[in-house]
Formats: C-alpha cells, sequence, structure tokens
C-alpha cells in the first residue's frame, strides 16, 4: 500500500504511515448500509439489511413480516419500512460505471 499523504510504501496492514504518521484508510472500513439493487421485492429494504448482516434475505423478510403482524405493531411495521425506504440511500454506482467502461473497451 502506498501512504496517501509522503507516497512511501508501508506494510498493507498499516493504520498509519511508519513515515509520517498519517491515518490511512483502509477498503473495508467504508462498509454502508444501502438499500440492494440485487434483491429487492418492493424497494430493497430488507435486502439491504440482509446483505449488510450476511444473512439470507428472506429470513430478514419472515422476521420483519412476523414482527409487523404482532398486535399493535402494524402500522408501526409498515412505517418503520417507509421510513427506511426515504433513509437507506440507495448504493454508489461505481460497479455499473466500471461494466460500462468494461464493455466499451472490449469493443
Amino acid at each position: 500500500m502506498i501512504c496517501s499523504s509522503c507516497t512511501k510504501e508501508i506494510p498493507d496492514t498499516s493504520s498509519f504511515c511508519s513515515y509520517c504518521g498519517v491515518r490511512q484508510r483502509s477498503a473495508t472500513l467504508g462498509r454502508r448500509l444501502t438499500r440492494s439493487v440485487t434483491d429487492s421485492k418492493i424497494a430493497g429494504v430488507c435486502g439491504g439489511i440482509a446483505e449488510y448482516l450476511d444473512v439470507d434475505p428472506t429470513l430478514v423478510r419472515v422476521i420483519w413480516a412476523a414482527l409487523s403482524v404482532v398486535p399493535g405493531c402494524i402500522g408501526g411495521g409498515i412505517l418503520a419500512y417507509i421510513l427506511a425506504w426515504f433513509i437507506m440511500p440507495k448504493p454508489a454506482t461505481a460497479t455499473a460505471s466500471g461494466t460500462a467502461s468494461l464493455q466499451h473497451t472490449a469493443k
């Protein structure tokens, strides 16, 4: 890995540069909760939660539905889903642009 500040070679597991002391950003630290694009039934909320927790999306949907039909929580489950729909961001489209550039270079 190359230090973003002093551009010296440092070990890939380093959190800080041993030369200048600047904190290095790791690619795995940026994990975010986003709606799913690939596993979406309504808005991708349950699919996004399943991807974030690394579980089966069907399990998340069943648990959400079971908790939503508990007496007195039906409106709360629907309201929570709608709020999550608006609050959870769509995933970054970096993979789509990367695919487009690969297709362009293949021609």
